[in-house]
């Protein structure tokens, strides 16, 4: 029985053209083989697994043998020295080494010092190597490699040529995991190598590792069920069905699929990232020039763009920020597997409301469920978040009201008002971000400015029926105010009232804007003003008394008798 050897080893590049995914390093240090314009010190950085010391050594074998092809590789390992930064790493080690660089080679025209790990060489052992590193010998290179080029000294990096090794990418990993299936004759399905080369995170050397590990699982056939679960990660199929139901706001279904991978032995956290990766590459699949961003086979690509279609740019844009941060505060969450559920209720509640039947997370308080406003004007209010919308039913048969309609014809329809929020104060912030609103929405509808001509008895009974609409629903203190005085019309258009003082004027100019648009909807006249004038002769002589001041209160808010009548309480 021969010795296993793994993969990393067997399959270990021996010709640049072998090195997966360096194709700029490895054509630039054939040419200055080539073309003798090879630096004597050169610096090979990047992450774990990419090439950095294979490269050295192809490098370290091709320097010598350039002018003799069929030379035996063997002829020159004598040219090659490899040191162990990590454990040769005092200053007497690199004295040794300098010694050696000294003595000029017996085959062959250079000798190549190789030195791994060169960031853990002490301050004492860099300041030694300086001087040798800058000018050595004409026939010595130096060749170091690290993973962390910030570690190593300035005076070091100034005298190397700093070639940045790259992550190999996910496409690239998966074709060489390809051919070495092939020559192994092992079958794999593409989707699961694709699984294998994303988990590697870039390293070839991790690749290989995780392949040999799942070979000996499978038994000559490599499935992405098998990868799934040795390596402990959801596959595509699954985010796949998770996504759907969160596209349909199915919440219970997710719920449920979320319990069952936990009960398989996944990690939440694991969970909530693998799910913003997929929700972002749905996004990247609406566009086609983003979707060759997907480091995906072709199979599972064509799965990711029927999906995408399914879901509006606006909801993957917002589940994905759902998803990161859920990802940036798992760790800080008491009860993580709450917090990740929570986020697909968010996710799922997301789904636009034209696809949805009702809200799953927010079901509609009970003001919320009158319908109080015509169509029209619920799609002006649609467009401000400060103003509550609500559900309309338009009647069947809606007349056109002429120029010509009588004033008693006009008086039978009812007011449609929408007067929100309930209880919000008229001289609150959020009463003037209303009136603003409205203001704001009037013009910008569209639509022609309604101008019927009023008349003072169409006046009266649209302010009349208006008040008696407010105090039913609710809005007690405004309907007193209507009630103060008899409205006047002056100037056609101009509607004018007297107060006894400055804090009624106040409270009814800060819920102009409400009334306005009531009584314009009611007169079909967008044209109307309110001025609102103080009678200082009354204001002089206004409720003083604490019996004239309860029964303003009382005629405010009847609430106030019903409480003295039940407490049996009495007026001094």
């Amino acid at each position: 029985m021969e010795p296993f050897v793994v993969s990393a080893l067997k399959y270990r590049p021996q010709r640049f053209e072998d090195v997966v995914g360096q194709e700029s390093i490895t054509k630039t240090l054939d040419n200055a083989i080539a073309t003798d314009h090879l630096a004597q010190a050169l610096l090979f950085c990047g992450p774990r697994g990419v090439g950095k010391t294979t490269c050295a050594r192809i490098l370290a074998k091709k320097i010598n043998s350039k002018n003799d092809e069929s030379a035996d590789d063997n002829n020159f390992a004598f040219n090659i020295f490899e040191l162990d930064a990590a454990s040769n790493n005092s200053v007497e080690d690199i004295r040794n080494l300098i010694d050696q660089v000294r003595i000029p080679p017996q085959v062959g025209d250079y000798k190549v010092y190789i030195i791994d790990e060169v960031h853990m060489l002490s301050q004492a052992a860099f300041n030694a190597f300086l001087k040798t590193l800058e000018e050595p010998p004409a026939h010595a290179i130096f060749i170091l490699a690290t993973t962390e080029k910030h570690k190593i000294i300035p005076t070091i990096l100034s005298r190397c040529q700093i070639y940045d090794f790259k992550r190999i990418s996910v496409t690239d990993a998966k074709n060489y995991l390809q051919k070495i299936a092939e020559s192994e004759g092992i079958k794999a399905e593409e989707e699961a190598l694709h699984l294998i080369a994303q988990k590697a995170d870039g390293a070839m050397r991790d690749a290989l590792s995780i392949f040999d590990r799942i070979v000996s699982f499978s038994n000559e056939t490599i499935t992405a069920q098998h990868v799934s679960v040795n390596l402990s990660i959801l596959d595509f199929d699954t985010y796949l069905h998770i996504t759907k139901d969160l596209i349909e706001g199915n919440i219970r279904e997710v719920i449920l699929s979320f319990d069952k991978i936990l009960s398989k032995g996944f990690d939440g956290h694991h969970f909530i990232v693998g799910l913003a990766s997929h929700l972002r590459d749905l996004w990247m699949c609406r566009h086609k020039d983003t979707v060759e961003l997907l480091e995906v086979g072709e199979a599972t690509k064509k799965k990711f763009l029927e999906q995408s279609e399914t879901a509006s740019l606006d909801f993957l844009e917002k589940s994905i920020a759902l998803a990161n941060a859920c990802d940036l505060s798992y760790k800080s969450s008491k009860n993580q597997r709450l917090h990740v559920e929570l986020c697909l209720m968010q996710i799922a509640s997301a789904t636009d409301e034209k696809k949805k039947s009702k809200p799953y997370i927010k079901p509609p308080t009970k003001r919320e469920q009158k319908p109080t406003i015509t169509e029209e004007k619920q799609a002006v209010v649609e467009e401000k978040p400060a103003i509550v919308v609500e559900e309309v039913t338009t009647p069947a048969h809606t007349e056109v009201e002429s120029p010509t309609t009588t004033d008693k014809q006009v008086d039978e329809k009812p007011i449609e008002l929408n007067i929100k929020p309930k209880g919000v104060s008229g001289l609150s912030l959020s009463s003037i971000a209303i009136q603003k609103s409205i203001k704001a929405n009037q013009p910008s509808n569209g639509k022609s400015i309604r101008d019927q001509q009023v008349g003072q008895e169409r006046l009266e009974a649209a302010w009349k029926q208006l008040s008696s609409k407010l105090e039913s629903e609710g809005e007690y203190n405004l309907a007193a105010l209507l009630n103060l005085d008899i409205p006047r019309l002056k100037n056609k258009t101009e509607i004018h009232l007297n107060f006894p003082n400055k804090t009624n004027k106040v409270e009814l100019e800060s819920e102009k804007a409400k009334v306005l648009e009531a009584l314009g909807d009611e007169l079909k006249n967008d044209l109307l003003t309110l001025v609102i004038q103080v009678n200082e002769e009354e204001q002089k002589n206004y409720i003083y008394t604490p019996k004239d001041k309860y029964e303003q209160l009382v005629k405010i808010n009847p609430v106030v008798d019903d409480i003295r009548k039940e407490f049996d309480l009495d007026l001094n």
